[in-house]
């Protein structure tokens, strides 16, 4: 599936653009380009991005790095959020997504990787895929480039 069976809100592209902007400075600093942002009641409250190679972390992928920038937040923050991420979860932070009952994601692609949207989706997580072009772009440039790296992030 390239698109979301959810409707796509003018808000999650605009989300999205924080994501993207994050994936796109990890790639400079000779990371992974991957991003995300954490938004409650239409407030961007953090963004983090893929930064295993800058920090040297077997743990710190954009999603899992968004909510360590996010600090400790109330369970009922967390309900109220939404993840936004370039690229499609792994179960590493598909497994985060869920620990804080986060209740939407909105994904950039999942082209270049699909993640556990569907393990999101039985567990009541609404998922929205956007299918977007530039994260696409992102991936795919980095993969042609840098294809051992990007076979260690994701565990082949």
């Amino acid at each position: 599936m390239s698109r979301s069976e959810h409707p796509v809100t003018e808000t999650d592209t605009q989300y999205l653009a924080h994501a993207l902007e994050q994936a796109r400075a990890g790639r400079a600093e000779g990371g992974i380009p991957i991003g995300a942002a954490l938004i409650v009641d239409g407030e961007v409250i953090a963004v983090g991005r893929n930064q295993r190679v800058q920090r040297g972390s077997a743990i710190h992928h954009g999603e899992t790095n968004c909510l360590e920038n996010a600090g400790r937040l109330p369970a009922s923050t967390y309900r109220r959020a939404i993840m936004v991420t370039t690229l499609s979860p792994c179960d590493m932070c598909t497994g985060a997504i869920l620990l804080y009952g986060i209740p939407r994601v909105v994904i950039g692609e999942n082209r270049t990787f699909r993640g556990g949207e569907d393990l999101l989706r039985s567990r009541g997580v609404e998922v929205v895929v956007l299918d977007d072009p530039a994260c696409a772009q992102v991936m795919s440039d980095f993969i042609a480039a840098e294809p051992a790296l990007w076979n260690e992030d994701i565990g082949e």
